[in-house]
């Protein structure tokens, strides 16, 4: 069984490091493939996808899209999509370039989250159903963690494939959250997506999340991130502004 984290965040929208120190954190875990999902951006993903061979890692180019009725995880794209654009219509313009799409956080209060009505009444187009085929039963950058258990109903509600992700911004959480399938690679990965053949991978979440949160925030509103200079580096806090 492979093993992915398929939503994680870097400083280019707000994480708390760079690319490459995204890469090198996510080199040192089990996963097999990782996807960077920035906010309403592919650079960050797409020049991920340029150093995973150096890290030894598979990267999903990807974005989480600001749709309208919330946020959704777009994977398999290399280019922007729209922001704020209604659902329905988010889901096809990453069906355009052959993407696939995944609900994140569905439910959850305080967030930009797709509702359960708005997820039931766009999957009745088959053309959206087709695309959008994954829903996060388990996020553990939530506030709230037992929303995850209205996400597991919802996701059994609506038969999409279940998973499970890290939402990580912070580099000591990539891959704590995870999904397995079959296989090992993206093409493996997609065709588990399809066929609904995901296993969420959860662990418990220490108390630390919460103080290293506040940290990483204060950090990155001062300008500053983690960031790796090669491969099996390490990690270093840098001023964004000097990398």
């Amino acid at each position: 069984m492979g093993k992915a984290d398929l939503h994680i965040h870097t400083a280019l929208s707000d994480g708390m490091g760079t690319v490459s120190a995204v890469l090198e954190a996510a080199s040192r875990t089990d996963l097999d493939i990782i996807a960077i999902t920035d906010h309403d951006r592919v650079d960050g993903a797409l020049e991920a996808v340029d150093l995973a061979p150096r890290y030894g890692i598979s990267v999903i180019p990807g974005a989480e899209i600001t749709t309208a009725e919330g946020h959704l995880v777009a994977l398999y794209i290399n280019r922007p999509i729209p922001p704020r654009l209604p659902l329905h219509d988010t889901v096809l313009r990453v069906a355009e370039q052959g993407g696939l799409c995944i609900v994140a956080h569905p439910m959850a209060p305080f967030l930009n989250s797709i509702k359960a009505p708005n997820l039931i009444w766009a999957l009745a187009d088959p053309l959206v159903a087709g695309t959008l085929v994954g829903l996060e039963v388990y996020n553990g950058g939530l506030p709230q963690l037992a929303n995850n258990r209205r996400a597991l109903v919802l996701g059994e509600k609506t038969g999409l494939a279940q998973v499970a992700s890290s939402d990580s911004h912070l580099l000591w959480t990539i891959g704590m959250w995870a999904t397995e399938f079959p296989g090992s690679s993206p093409a493996d990965l997609r065709l588990a997506l399809e066929l609904r053949l995901t296993q969420p991978v959860i662990a418990d979440r220490p108390f630390r999340f919460f103080t290293s949160w506040a940290r990483g925030l204060l950090l990155r509103r001062a300008g500053i991130a983690y960031w790796s200079p090669e491969p099996r580096g390490g990690v270093i806090l840098r001023r964004l502004s000097s990398i």
